[in-house]
């Protein structure tokens, strides 16, 4: 039998459309059946690369008798926290606040109005630890509900009435300046691990928007320090297990702290952040490493996340079939020294084990290792390495793959279509412009539809039944603004003014704050709202970067304002929680060196157009055309001196001379390298 979920266009709900448990997506309908019923509602909310999640899907959902005792005394309801970030966020933030902390899968127990009154994560199928079992926990709490209404009643709205009551620091008093930053970068160095890179202990995550902020900072202020963060971090992840050393890209994070054993599962939004961190930290130190750790994690998302519709796939999954046809966690990646020998033989498979750290004990689980580099600062033969490392690879090529989360996001192909974009036009890669291009049609033509309001999701080109959130519109508009800039087409200008309007218009609240859902979204029992940068940009901080970009560009008065009316919260937060809101900070050194708005009347591609995008200075944003279209209101009355490309560098409303010279133009922007 299959249940409600058959026709969704979510991976994980189409993962339990076949369980015995009569599952309903989240709906009025479902709400109003528990009315009717007079029963809770059991909310499970997850994604489909999961590892508890698939779990307890296993020991629970697909056991008959726990599913008939489900499917008599509640109403299940099943969520993909990646469809519905605010139900996810609103929830999460209750289940944090009830048990201080929180995760997935995340196991809720509603009222028909929606009010939570039991909180829990994963549970087993038999008592473990002092955990009970999934079956004692629905026993009590379906007990509670029939003996005990009121005091359920009573719990579930005073835990309402608590949520309802936080207000949010939204620091509208005034815009991060130099103080706020400096503070923020000593938060940082006290953090810092300076043995492995990275900050704080395990499990230690990828920090992509600081290390953005890292970056900036040191090109606006020449600060060495956080320059070396940066980099040694950079250095330290790349060499780690985290990276996939034979097919490129990164895993969600290391348990350990330092780098060595990951989560394996390989999220689009990691890896679009992180090629594009390398890709900024080429440019900053002309890095050969982290030129190709760019380039391989560009050529990994569009090998391994590519639809055939041209968007990118959220995720592959952490498990996959070992040789005993069992699903376990990074059975694709683990080698032992007898897989190694197998391919090898036993000169190549000695020389591969040192050099990727394979030990007779193993790094991971039975005695297999997760390959890493373990020699780093050792000589080490380039040719044998290469040879070695393709040879791996064709052999992993034949293992079980990891399942694949099909559903495209919108925010995530944002990010994707930015470092694409990026890394293309620095490294001569024409066809990663292009696959960034087709993403951002695929965006335009399904997601936003006759409207210009974003959809959060699509499968196979269909669009999905969701409301785009605020980090949809944020990460997409700064996607499209950096097409813009590497392609000169002031069509993706303009779809981001499209996008950034509508900010303007349904997410702005009082005093600059911003909300993650539309004013004209589904009420939930709060409209959530967090300023904080965790694994991907927060809405709050992706659109604040992407309406001071808008505005450098346009001369908009109103983007301008609501830019930096949102960035008070980085005020309030950046000296207090710097880890938390690192693009946050990487836009307010956008804001503090202007940014500068360059507009290059010349060819797209050409050495100055390069040199442009090439320039350090934070945030800097680049109009390129050889006539002056309308396309670009930076290119007005701009016209080649002397029939030859010219540059025009502004900030503050002071503009340099304009310039012909290619060098000229790179120290303007703090780029020591032209074109080269």
């Amino acid at each position: 039998m299959s249940n409600r979920l058959a026709h969704a266009t979510s991976p994980y709900l189409l993962q339990h459309a076949d369980n015995p448990v009569d599952w309903w997506p989240w709906s009025p309908e479902a709400f109003e059946e528990a009315r009717r019923r007079n029963v809770p509602v059991l909310l499970s909310v997850g994604y489909a690369s999961c590892h508890w999640c698939h779990v307890m899907a296993h020991e629970s959902f697909e056991d008959d008798g726990v599913a008939a005792y489900l499917n008599e005394h509640f109403v299940p309801v099943k969520v993909d926290r990646e469809e519905r970030p605010d139900v996810d966020a609103v929830y999460m933030e209750a289940v944090q606040a009830a048990t201080g902390q929180g995760g997935w899968p995340m196991t809720v127990f509603l009222t028909a109005d929606a009010e939570p009154f039991y909180f829990g994560t994963y549970f087993p199928p038999e008592p473990r630890h002092g955990t009970p079992s999934f079956r004692q926990v629905l026993e009590g709490v379906s007990a509670a509900w029939t003996d005990r209404p009121e005091e359920v009643a009573e719990v579930a709205g005073r835990i309402v009435h608590d949520l309802t009551q936080r207000s949010l620091v939204h620091g509208g008093e005034g815009l991060p300046g130099e103080a706020e930053l400096a503070q923020a970068l000593l938060g940082l160095t006290r953090e810092y691990d300076d043995k492995r890179g990275g900050f704080g202990g395990a499990p230690k995550f990828p920090p992509s928007m600081t290390i953005e902020f890292l970056l900036r900072h040191h090109a606006r202020t020449g600060a060495e320090g956080a320059l070396q963060m940066a980099a040694d971090t950079c250095d330290a992840m790349a060499g780690g297990g985290m990276y996939d050393q034979l097919g490129g890209g990164f895993a969600r994070y290391s348990v350990d702290p330092g780098w060595i054993v990951p989560h394996f599962e390989k999220m689009l939004y990691d890896n679009a952040l992180l090629c594009r961190v390398y890709a900024h930290l080429w440019r900053s130190t002309g890095s050969e490493q982290a030129r190709r750790i760019a380039l391989e994690t560009a050529d990994f998302m569009v090998r391994e996340l590519r639809t055939a519709e041209g968007g990118f796939a959220s995720a592959l999954d952490a498990d996959s079939e070992d040789g005993d046809g069992r699903h376990v966690e990074g059975a694709y990646y683990v080698w032992t020294p007898e897989q190694l020998r197998e391919v090898l033989g036993d000169q190549d498979a000695a020389f591969a084990a040192e050099h990727f750290g394979v030990t007779q004990e193993g790094t991971f689980e039975e005695g297999a290792s997760v390959l890493r580099l373990a020699r780093t600062g050792t000589v080490v033969d380039a040719d044998r390495a290469a040879d070695v490392r393709a040879r791996l690879l064709a052999a992993r090529e034949l293992r079980p793959r990891p399942g694949r989360d099909d559903k495209v996001v919108a925010a995530w192909n944002g990010l994707a279509i930015a470092a694409l974009a990026e890394t293309g036009a620095y490294f001569g890669r024409p066809d990663l412009i292009e696959r960034a291009t087709e993403a951002a049609d695929l965006l335009v033509r399904v997601h936003m539809g006759e409207v210009a309001r974003l959809t959060r999701t699509s499968k196979d080109g269909r669009a999905g039944a969701n409301a785009g959130v605020l980090e949809d519109y944020g990460d997409v508009a700064e996607g499209f603004l950096a097409l813009a800039a590497v392609t000169g087409e002031g069509v993706w200008l303009e779809f981001a003014g499209f996008l950034l309007d509508i900010v303007l218009q349904h997410f702005t609240g009082e005093g600059g704050q911003l909300y993650d859902t539309a004013d004209d979204a589904e009420q939930l029992i709060r409209r959530p709202q967090d300023p904080t940068d965790s694994a991907t940009p927060a809405g709050w901080t992706a659109a604040a970067g992407a309406l001071l970009s808008y505005a450098a560009y346009t001369g908009s008065e109103a983007h301008r304002t609501a830019a930096e009316g949102a960035l008070g919260v980085v005020k309030a937060l950046g000296p207090r929680v710097p880890r938390f809101i690192g693009w946050g900070l990487a836009v307010a050194e956008a804001l503090l060196d202007g940014p500068r708005e360059v507009a290059v009347a010349g060819p797209v591609g050409g050495e100055l157009h390069r040199t442009a995008l090439l320039g350090r200075a934070p945030g800097a944003v680049v109009a390129v055309g050889e006539t002056a279209g309308t396309e670009f209101p930076l290119l007005a009355d701009r016209p080649m001196v002397g029939g030859a490309p010219t540059a025009y560098v502004c900030r503050h409303f002071v503009c340099d001379a304009p310039t012909t010279d290619p060098q000229e133009l790179a120290r303007s922007l703090g780029s020591s390298r032209s074109g080269d």
